[in-house]
């Protein structure tokens, strides 16, 4: 976080980050009784381009993707709700690791456009939303067959069904792997879109166990309806997720106000020294702030303390802190 601090009356200017500070003591600028002080972020860099995070990615994509056609496929000609379900699933996680890539690719690539005034921090979030929502539809219409075929059974083909679901499931391991082994060796840089691509796989893992017992127990057992209702059970899955993609990224589209505690610990931070006129804390991205923070201060506290104060919150990336002195 960058922070420019102004003052007149010593005609100089400190300029500084949580890093580096660069000192030409302060620069005061006074209108109308008013004195502001604006901290800004000088850049909205919030993806750091992770070459090799990118790469695995991608692979994991290709194996995704390839693994969902077989599926979807295969539990088309061999009539299987479940394998359906498991390949609509993958789906939803091969549209997560697109969201992955295009966040780095367009993130890197459009980082320092003045067009993007926070930054390009929103553009995952919106893809995510979009695809959440024409899941959604998917989800909606796997249960409506679902519960046809629970009604009105059709024959299933066991052996080739389950071959594919147990091929799905290896891609699976494979890709969690993947991810997992560079996950756990750049963990301290907490790259929360490969963290969230290997939670996907994991998931996905899981419902294709589900494909396979369900399509087991048919066979030995005659129970061709677990079929149908494991088909219920995927789309349901695929709803929860939907469900909770949109409930993330719909408030951060709209500049909903962050979580209570977070603008609680700000006024806590501040009412010492100041009276909290006016105060605006939303997110740029998924892990980033902005903050527009309006004080009237009572305890003439210089502009560095105000930036002691303040670092702390590492979240915010984007401050403008506004002064009015006491009258």
């Amino acid at each position: 976080m960058w922070l420019v601090a102004f003052s007149a009356r010593n005609k100089s200017l400190t300029y500084f980050d949580n890093q580096t500070k660069l000192t030409f003591k302060y620069f005061d600028y006074q209108t109308n009784g008013f004195s502001f002080m604006s901290a800004c972020s000088q850049s909205h860099r919030f993806t750091a381009h992770n070459q090799q995070g990118e790469k695995r990615t991608f692979y994991v994509l290709l194996l995704t993707l390839f693994t969902m056609v077989a599926e979807i496929v295969a539990g088309t000609l061999y009539g299987s709700m479940a394998l359906l379900a498991d390949g609509w699933h993958m789906g939803t996680h091969a549209a997560a690791f697109c969201i992955t890539l295009f966040a780095y690719r367009y993130a890197k690539k459009h980082a320092h456009s003045a067009r993007f005034s926070f930054g390009t921090g929103k553009v995952s979030v919106l893809g995510g939303f979009t695809s959440a929502i024409a899941l959604g539809i998917v989800a909606l219409l796997m249960v409506v067959e679902s519960v046809h075929r629970l009604f009105n059974p059709e024959s299933i083909q066991f052996n080739e069904a389950i071959l594919v679901a147990v091929v799905g499931l290896s891609v699976n391991v494979a890709s969690m792997f993947l991810l997992h082994d560079h996950e756990h060796a750049h963990e301290h840089h907490h790259d929360h879109n490969l963290r969230a691509a290997y939670l996907h796989v994991l998931a996905d893992a899981l419902t294709s166990i589900l494909a396979i017992v369900a399509l087991i127990i048919g066979k030995f057992y005659g129970w061709i309806w677990l079929d149908a209702l494991m088909g219920i059970v995927g789309a349901l899955v695929i709803g929860k997720w939907t469900f909770g993609l949109v409930k993330q990224t719909a408030p951060i589209l709209l500049d909903e106000s962050i979580e209570s505690n977070y603008i609680e610990q700000l006024n806590q931070t501040l009412s010492p020294y100041a009276t909290v006129t006016d105060l605006h804390v939303w997110r740029i991205s998924g892990h980033h702030y902005g903050a527009i923070i309006s004080l009237v201060d009572h305890s003439k506290t210089p502009y560095e303390e105000y930036k002691h104060m303040l670092e702390k919150f590492d979240k915010i990336h984007h401050l403008t802190l506004e002064l009015q002195p006491a009258k």
